[in-house]
């Protein structure tokens, strides 16, 4: 799994015109999944980024996970993540197939929420605006392969 996180003040996701979710401080989370991405790589992609530690104490300095300030997620599903850029126009064949990344995309919110989190999310394959104002800005990359 691939995430891009970025901290903010406010994100929103709107659809067909209408706005579908809506968050104050907390992160973006564009999740994109992989073809041997699991459930298990869910939890453990979820559990990593809720303990990232990267909100502002009192002293001003990135000292606090995102359950310390009280902070919320937009979760997108971002396939494009895994685009293969090598030629002008991306391929996507290295992205998991629909059906399982609709199911891990779903098992991810869930895992967040299970968490106690407020979880405000896109909605699978739609066309979406996505609005933020990036906090900082600080935006981090997350790549299970990697972790």
């Amino acid at each position: 799994m691939r995430a891009v996180v970025t901290r903010v003040s406010s994100a929103s996701v709107t659809i067909e015109g209408m706005e579908h979710g809506r968050i104050g401080q907390g992160f973006l989370v564009l999740l994109g999944i992989g073809p041997t991405d699991t459930e298990e790589t869910c939890g453990h992609l979820a559990e990593k980024i809720a303990r990232t530690r990267v909100f502002s104490d009192a002293e001003g300095k990135m000292n606090l996970s995102i359950d310390q300030v009280g902070g919320a997620f937009l979760v997108i599903s971002q396939f494009t993540l895994y685009a293969d850029v090598k030629k002008r126009r991306p391929g996507f064949s290295h992205a998991a197939p629909p059906a399982l990344a609709a199911r891990l995309y779903t098992h991810f919110l869930a895992v967040l929420k299970g968490k106690g989190f407020r979880v405000v999310h896109g909605e699978f394959g739609a066309d979406m605006q996505v609005a933020s104002i990036n906090d900082g800005p600080v935006t981090l990359l997350f790549d299970t392969d990697a972790l």
